[in-house]
């Protein structure tokens, strides 16, 4: 159990609308009360560095059973101690897919150094076609349910999943793209496209889903949640279901907020994902969804590749960047460099946010919780390096660039997870 004190750390719990400077004390890994005897503990000067509730990220994929090359359980969850996180939900979309009880025991039974709250599937084995057994999934431990990289397109069988994920007070998570309007796409109308002769992804492949969805929160209350969005017609769509009162949410990934398709600098499949990335009218669009409280959380879409598939170009490399190590820094240099977004709504996406989607309790700082925080340094500018990931993978767009936050110590449930300053 962790025993020290952050000295001077500027404390931000948007649970309760903390924001001072103090010292954050931690105990047989309890954070104490203010005034706690501290004088036996170690202590670590935390001036200048932002202590905050451990970071939860919705949308992760560990690649584990199935493709151990690319990411393994173990190897996602000390990615994402070192990214800050301390809860992560892994996606089902792995190989057997998540739609058993068997397949949710292999994800909650390794002791590692991130909560993993598993999704599982929406349908069997992840085919559309027939609802899984969404109650039995619940007793074992799924957080939410999904078919994530692929859309439960028959309304009649998504309609039956979410009123039996309404009664078992579950969200559905839906990747939301029409197959049969995405085609073979793989990226948005841009130079890149035009030069190389790229299929096109048009909009209304995931505006026309998230239509959809919407219209199907509308008839069942079923909480809904829709994954990554690319597009402004999206943002718009939500903001007026929110408007409505449906219980409707939505994410914004790292890359969809930094990126836009007319950033992509050549034939380089480290910027193909799914959706692909929007134009730069969308990249505004999402980022205003984020500060009006519109889409109320971040999700990295966390999503390993080995290196030999994502270096075949762009037409031939798997959809998927990984994001984990790199969402603290991206997100603070476009959202709170940029925008100028407040740093307490900053952390509300990665706390408040993923854990009222998921029906957890708020994630705080309070004295007498146990201890699942993330310390940041926002002084210390840093260049991505791929390779000093803890990940298997590196396909990630954001090599080289310099972001100006990084996490230097997580603590997961009273654990230390993650170290990387030397006090």
């Amino acid at each position: 159990m962790t025993n020290l004190v952050l000295a001077n750390a500027r404390v931000l719990d948007p649970a309760s609308g903390r924001d001072e400077v103090c010292d954050l004390v931690i105990r047989d890994g309890l954070i104490q009360p203010a005034g706690a005897p501290s004088a036996d503990l170690r202590q670590i000067d935390a001036s200048g560095l932002i202590a905050a509730p451990g970071f939860w990220d919705v949308h992760v994929h560990f690649r584990d059973p199935g493709n151990a090359f690319a990411e393994t359980r173990r190897t996602g969850a000390e990615a994402a101690a070192a990214g800050g996180f301390t809860h992560v939900v892994t996606m089902p979309n792995t190989f057997p897919a998540g739609d058993s009880p068997a397949w949710l025991r292999e994800q909650l039974d390794d002791i590692l150094p991130v909560k993993i709250l598993p999704s599982a599937c929406v349908t069997r084995g992840r085919h559309g076609k027939e609802v899984a057994d969404l109650e039995t999934l619940a007793r074992c431990g799924a957080s939410a349910f999904t078919d994530d990289g692929a859309m439960v397109s028959d309304d009649a069988v998504m309609r039956a999943a979410m009123r039996r994920a309404r009664a078992l007070k579950k969200a559905v998570m839906d990747h939301a793209v029409v197959l049969e309007l995405a085609k073979n796409g793989v990226i948005r109308d841009c130079p890149v496209a035009r030069r190389y002769g790229l299929p096109v992804f048009p909009p209304e492949a995931e505006t026309e889903a998230v239509a959809r969805d919407i219209r199907l929160c509308r008839e069942t209350g079923c909480a809904t949640h829709i994954q990554h969005i690319s597009c402004a017609g999206s943002v718009t769509a939500l903001r007026a279901a929110r408007a409505e009162g449906l219980p409707v949410t939505g994410e914004a990934s790292p890359h969809h907020l930094a990126l836009a398709a007319e950033d992509i600098p050549l034939d380089d499949g480290n910027y193909r994902m799914n959706p692909p990335l929007g134009t730069r009218d969308d990249v505004r669009a999402i980022r205003d969804g984020v500060l009006d409280g519109t889409l109320t959380l971040f999700a990295t879409d966390h999503a390993p590749h080995a290196s030999e598939t994502k270096s075949k170009g762009f037409l031939k490399a798997p959809f998927g960047v990984i994001g984990l190590e790199t969402a603290v820094g991206v997100t603070w240099k476009v959202m709170v460099d940029e925008e100028r977004m407040p740093l307490l709504d900053w952390v509300a996406r990665w706390t408040l946010g993923p854990a009222a989607l998921l029906g957890y309790p708020a994630p705080t700082l309070a004295p007498g919780t146990r201890a699942d925080l993330v310390l940041i340094d926002p002084r210390t500018p840093w260049r991505v390096d791929p390779e000093k990931f803890k990940s298997l993978s590196r396909n990630t767009p954001f090599a080289g660039w310099v972001l100006p936050a990084r996490p230097v110590l997580t603590v997961c449930e009273g654990r230390t997870t993650h170290k990387d300053f030397h006090p």
